[in-house]
């Protein structure tokens, strides 16, 4: 633990609240420490391992990947098969017009691909996002959150921003023809999962057409069957002009992408050349691993198991503490009367097995976002440890 503490930079300074957890082993829904204690991971290491942890599609696949080679240069110089294979499976489960997939190593080089193609795009600066929006944490995508807290001590951010309010009709007027890109999430994660209204994406989809906006979708923590659709756009029946993707992507390996029609995406191959590009975007054994897991998730439908999820969280989770139970999907919080309240529960939940957390805008409600693959017993065995957890706390209070 020293060593952990020397070396490793921390970002918190609790991480698992103080506790030490120590993990050597994970294998679907269930986390090894180096004493033998097992979590089940109830948020998938924040969406990232939907179908579980070390699947063994994925880990075969890495397995066969690595064998014949692993990095080539990924700027588009090679006709890289692994490359080939997953964008036209992922644009096969896409709108026509979205039939083009660059490669990052997450979500907020997906944003920040997102951010310059529609200044090449449009000629335009402004990039208009959303209050309690999280988007990512380096200089652009952080630019775009919607939260002075995360922000201020990084100042001065990129200018040419401006944020509106969430499912507020009367801001859509602030989109003008100075507008280079709306950037929006589906499901507000970090809000602490807050829906958009269709009729108000609706909206926007039609106020972006009409002012020569490109309408960003950010997916990076909702997309991959999550929310009880392969994407969660797909329930809305609107479109983007552009889809960014990360997390659940991989499987576990760090990936993830920019999707538009290849008439926007060509757009970085003049003016500059190379108009945008990274080392690892497109490493081919990430790709085989992101392959495998779409192949696994397409296979089992298990978007269709994220309703089954949601469900049963709906059924079992009823408890006088628990303040508002927002659901979509695989994706929920539990949000409780206080912030001391939500991380006593989270804390308890960890010390007797279970692994959560909290939102980064909504700090009194609980993370609850499970491996699609859970099985019912483990699910239920999950949310009893967290009913039995929040009674235990609420008659402390």
């Amino acid at each position: 633990m020293n060593f952990f503490w020397r070396h490793v930079a921390q970002t918190s300074d609790a991480p698992m609240l103080g506790i030490d957890v120590n993990i050597v082993k994970a294998e679907g829904c269930m986390l090894t420490d180096v004493n033998g204690k097992t979590f089940t991971d109830l948020i998938s290491g924040i969406s990232v391992s939907s179908i579980g942890h070390c699947h063994p599609k994925v880990v075969k696949a890495i397995q066969v990947q690595s064998e014949k080679f692993m990095h080539l240069m990924v700027y588009g110089e090679y006709n890289q098969k692994p490359q080939v294979d997953y964008a036209t499976l992922l644009c096969s489960q896409l709108p026509t017009q979205l039939n083009s997939v660059y490669y990052t190593t997450g979500g907020s080089e997906s944003v920040e691909a997102a951010v310059k193609l529609a200044k090449r795009v449009t000629g335009r600066s402004e990039i208009i996002s959303f209050q309690q929006a999280y988007h990512g944490s380096t200089q652009g995508a952080l630019s775009l959150m919607g939260d002075e807290y995360f922000k201020n001590s990084f100042r001065p951010l990129i200018p040419g921003g401006r944020i509106l309010h969430f499912n507020a009709m009367e801001d859509l007027e602030l989109i003008t023809e100075q507008t280079a890109a709306v950037v929006i999430e589906t499901i507000q994660g970090e809000a602490g999962v807050k829906k958009a209204d269709k009729t108000y994406l609706q909206a926007l989809r039609q106020r972006c057409s009409d002012c020569g906006v490109l309408l960003v979708f950010d997916e990076i923590q909702t997309g991959f069957g999550r929310s009880g659709t392969l994407f969660a756009f797909q329930a809305y029946g609107v479109v983007p002009d552009v889809l960014l993707l990360a997390k659940g992507m991989g499987g576990g390996l760090p990936i993830g992408a920019m999707v538009a029609s290849i008439e926007l995406t060509r757009q970085f191959t003049q003016n500059p050349v190379l108009g945008h590009i990274n080392t690892f975007g497109g490493n081919a054994v990430c790709v085989a691993a992101a392959k495998a897991s779409l192949e696994v998730i397409l296979d089992g439908k298990l978007y269709e198991k994220a309703l089954w999820i949601e469900n049963t969280i709906k059924k079992k989770l009823i408890h006088p503490a628990i303040k508002a139970l927002r659901l979509c999907g695989a994706l929920g919080a539990i949000e409780f009367e206080t912030e001391t309240i939500n991380k006593a529960v989270i804390k308890a939940c960890i010390e007797n097995g279970v692994i959560s957390d909290w939102f980064l805008f909504c700090p009194t409600a609980m993370r609850i976002a499970p491996p699609l693959t859970i099985s019912e017993q483990e699910l239920n065995d999950a949310l009893e440890i967290l009913l039995k957890q929040i009674d235990c706390v609420s008659k402390m209070e």
